[in-house]
């Protein structure tokens, strides 16, 4: 079952390079598939693709179709590869169109208000989820944070000053 879960990555996914990202070190250069060789517990995970730089996890495939980070402990960030990708390209659509960009991190996350906004369920996010609001966007990132343990490393972006073609795309 694996194998095949591996293969079926690397038909549909393999060779597909991807931009970077704000967060992860840039997020994998491009995608393909590897069985880890040296995690053989570890039933159901696959390597998702290579690294841009030399850093403390990789980039995995989870039991359940996941993509997310394996450092000191295995964090999806997104429910499969396609929510990663959509939040590759909304982080992109956003930074293009958004008049202010503002970063938050750490304890200053706690201090966003969501009452105005809704999920953006296409990020299918876990670890990472955005959320959409009149005129914004916020990305929450805690992928690193959950991974080492550490709040402090949590990210939030909140695009703003975006109006409806900003935030439709149409």
């Amino acid at each position: 079952m694996q194998v095949d879960r591996v293969v079926e990555f690397q038909r549909r996914w393999g060779g597909l390079v991807l931009p970077p990202s704000q967060d992860y070190e840039g997020g994998p250069k491009m995608l393909y598939a590897e069985m880890p060789v040296d995690a053989v517990e570890r039933v159901g995970w696959f390597d998702a693709g290579t690294q841009r730089v030399s850093m403390a996890y990789s980039f995995s495939i989870g039991p359940a179709g996941e993509f997310g980070i394996d450092g000191e402990r295995w964090v999806p960030l997104h429910a499969s590869i396609e929510g990663w990708i959509e939040a590759l390209a909304l982080a992109h659509h956003a930074s293009s169109y958004a008049p202010r960009i503002s970063t938050l991190r750490g304890d200053a996350i706690d201090e966003l208000r969501f009452s105005t906004f809704e999920p953006v369920t296409e990020v299918r996010g876990l670890a990472d989820t955005w959320w959409r609001g009149p005129d914004s966007l916020i990305a929450i990132h805690t992928g690193v944070a959950e991974c080492f343990d550490a709040p402090r490393f949590r990210v939030a972006r909140v695009y703003s000053g975006l109006d409806e073609w900003g935030l439709t795309g149409g």
